[in-house]
C-alpha cells in the first residue's frame, strides 16, 4: 500500500512540474490572450509591428497563446525576446522601448 502511494505521489509531482515548465514558456507564466485564434494577428503582422518599434526580427513563432519573437534593438544591438499577445499586438511582461530621448 505504501509503495503504491509513493508511486502516485511521484507521478503527480512529475506531471505538475511538467505543466509548470510549459506555462513558464508562455510569457513568464501568464497566458498572452484568451481570444480565439480567429482574432489573432499573423506572425508576419506581428513581425512588422516589432520592426516598426525599432527592432530587427531574427525569428518568430506562435507558441501556445503567445507570439514569441527573437529580435535585436537596431540602435543598441542588444538582443531581446518578446512574448506578444497575438490578438492585440502588445508585448506581455515588458513594454516597447521609449524612442524619446534616444540618440
Amino acid at each position: 500500500m505504501k509503495e503504491a502511494q509513493m508511486k502516485t505521489l511521484l507521478i503527480t509531482t512529475a506531471l505538475l512540474v511538467g505543466l509548470a515548465s510549459n506555462a513558464m514558456a508562455e510569457s513568464y507564466g501568464k497566458s498572452c490572450t484568451t481570444e480565439p485564434k480567429e482574432k489573432w494577428m499573423t506572425t508576419e503582422a506581428i513581425e512588422k509591428l516589432v520592426k516598426d518599434h525599432g527592432y530587427e526580427v531574427a525569428k518568430s513563432k506562435m507558441k501556445g497563446t503567445c507570439a514569441e519573437v527573437y529580435a535585436r534593438d537596431k540602435e543598441q544591438g542588444t538582443r531581446i525576446e518578446f512574448f506578444i499577445d497575438p490578438a492585440t499586438g502588445n508585448p506581455v511582461g515588458t513594454n516597447w522601448k521609449s524612442r524619446k530621448g534616444n540618440g
